[in-house]
């Protein structure tokens, strides 16, 4: 005998009970990432030990095999050990953004943050509200990132200021897109978590796609207006 559909009502009411915790997870490792910055910022000792160029490199590793790790092998993981790798990996990510505190003022970091944050409210409510189906979108923006990707490298030895501008403004175009994008996909795929374990996996895994949406599109409004220290 085969089981009865689920009202729509209920259907909904769970992805919205779903969401919410991907939303205050994601919340959550903003927190993680923004004390840890200002902590290492207001301590001359801890910056002075970490502002060092093979301690970023190696922080860079570490935050590469977490991103990683928590990606391929979420379905594997306890809810509690994603969580720790996704608290862990705010952390790590609050040591590598540190720099931003010195080179850029606290009035141009704190305007973009809320320029961020309405920009992101805005995308992310279009992407759990539209009927159109953002799927080629996603696909294109994916593709566009590749190639920023390889503009922003490229660029490192270059040292071109107007190619960085546009870099910034296409990277503020491509995690817009994304965004949006994400939330619609998350929304998607939020009705097929049932378990408690499977909702705890899935929070997690949406709240660090949604926080690298976030923190990029935040890291490429300083660079388009942020003002720098003298």
């Amino acid at each position: 005998m085969q089981s009865q559909p689920q009202p729509v009502v209920v259907v909904q009411s769970r992805i919205q009970s779903v969401m919410q915790q991907v939303y205050l997870w994601m919340t959550a490792g903003l927190l993680v990432t923004g004390a840890i910055s200002s902590m290492i910022f207001n301590s001359p000792t801890l910056s002075g030990m970490l502002l060092k160029s093979y301690v970023f490199i190696a922080l860079f590793v570490v935050e590469l095999v977490l991103v990683i790790a928590i990606s391929a092998f979420i379905n594997k993981m306890s809810p509690a050990l994603a969580t720790g790798l996704f608290i862990l990996y705010a952390a790590v990510n609050g040591i590598t953004l540190t720099p931003i505190f010195f080179a850029y003022t606290s009035t141009s970091i704190a305007t973009a943050f809320f320029t961020t944050a309405g920009m992101f409210g805005a995308l992310t409510l279009y992407g759990t509200v539209t009927k159109r189906d953002l799927t080629g979108m996603g696909r294109f923006l994916l593709m566009a990132l590749f190639g920023l990707c390889i503009a922003t490298l490229i660029n490192i030895f270059l040292k071109n200021g107007f190619m960085d501008f546009v870099i910034s403004i296409f990277g503020v175009i491509i995690f817009a897109g994304l965004t949006a994008y994400d939330t619609q996909r998350l929304n998607q795929l939020a009705s097929n978590a049932s378990s408690d374990d499977e909702i705890g996996r899935f929070s997690i895994m949406g709240a660090l796609i949604l926080y690298l949406d976030f923190i990029n599109l935040f890291l490429y409004l300083l660079r388009l207006f942020g003002k720098r220290r003298n």
